[in-house]
């Protein structure tokens, strides 16, 4: 995919473009809709498809207190929208002097820069530009003056209700990852690159991957059965997401640890994804550290046996 920060990072000439513009974390159903009726624009009319997307959410620039945490890491979401069949992914740094840009200048930039746009689509309901000012009667009103259609997608329901970011989130939030798993139409997949531990897990015979996933929102606190693929193959994992209240540090920071079963391999600085299989237990404090490993040497067998069909389900 060739990721650009700017429309004027565009191939120089008079190709023209449709454009699907969005916030589009996690890639859900609804999303795929927009990007999806985007490449058939493009297929139609002879254009390039163009998503437009910005490098973080918007509220940490105009609302910080309410910014939500992410449901996918920034390659999960680019390998989303490439699979698609997207081959340009526009990343506006999104920046206070952005943010002060009204809806209609954004527009006209981009219809200037970024060539002729022969269609726009996003969500019914989006709205944007400075104080939100831009919906989708603006798009409208601009794509009669510049000459492209607009399309405005109603939500994508699921089980009586719309598809949306926050629903997903609440979903991963609580474990219900079946529901997430349906929403996103694709398996919950929990990412981040792999950082130096402080090798407890080593010390008690089970090394572990630790994932820094700062920015994302987790699973409830407890040990999983997961999957992940390294260089092609599949490993079963042992996933503990919590505190390890047994150390009882004064200071405990949540941690994302991942024993891969019949791995032996340095996985520092590499993205590892992994995919829930079923919630074996809640988080625990035990006496004694070899209390921590008899019991970790219990979890180990129970993800040999687990087999994934109940992934927001303690077993």
């Amino acid at each position: 995919m060739n990721i650009i920060h700017a429309a004027t990072e565009l191939p120089p000439g008079s190709q023209q473009v449709c454009l699907a513009i969005g916030v589009f974390d996690g890639v859900h159903l609804g999303h795929q809709e927009i990007i999806r009726q985007t490449v058939a624009d493009a297929r139609r009319l002879g254009a390039h498809p163009l998503v437009v997307t910005f490098d973080r959410h918007p509220n940490a620039i105009v609302a910080p207190d309410r910014e939500p945490p992410r449901i996918f890491t920034r390659p999960q979401k680019l390998r989303a929208i490439a699979a698609l069949g997207v081959g340009t992914f526009l990343e506006i740094p999104f920046d206070l002097a952005f943010s002060r840009k009204s809806a209609e200048e954004f527009i006209r930039e981009l219809a200037r820069t970024a060539g002729p746009i022969r269609s726009i689509c996003v969500g019914a309901n989006f709205v944007f530009g400075h104080r939100r000012g831009g919906n989708v009667d603006l798009l409208k009103k601009l794509g009669a003056e510049l000459d492209f259609q607009v399309h405005g997608l109603p939500a994508v329901a699921l089980d009586g209700l719309a598809v949306s970011s926050t629903r997903i989130r609440e979903a991963i939030r609580t474990g219900d990852l079946d529901a997430a798993s349906q929403m996103l139409g694709r398996p919950y997949v929990l990412g981040g690159p792999v950082v130096a531990g402080d090798r407890l897990g080593r010390q008690l015979g089970f090394p572990t991957a630790n994932l820094d996933t700062t920015g994302l929102v987790l699973p409830p606190s407890g040990v999983y059965a997961a999957e992940t693929a390294v260089d092609g193959q599949t490993h079963r994992v042992a996933l503990n997401i919590g505190h390890r209240p047994t150390l009882n540090n004064p200071r405990p920071q949540l941690r994302v640890e991942a024993h891969l079963l019949d791995f032996a391999g340095d996985l520092y600085g590499t993205e590892l994804e992994l995919v829930p299989l079923a919630r074996l237990r809640a988080e625990m404090k035990f006496g004694s550290l070899p209390e921590l490993r008899e019991q970790i040497a219990r979890d180990v067998a129970a993800v040999r046996l687990a087999d994934g069909r109940d992934s927001g389900k303690t077993l």
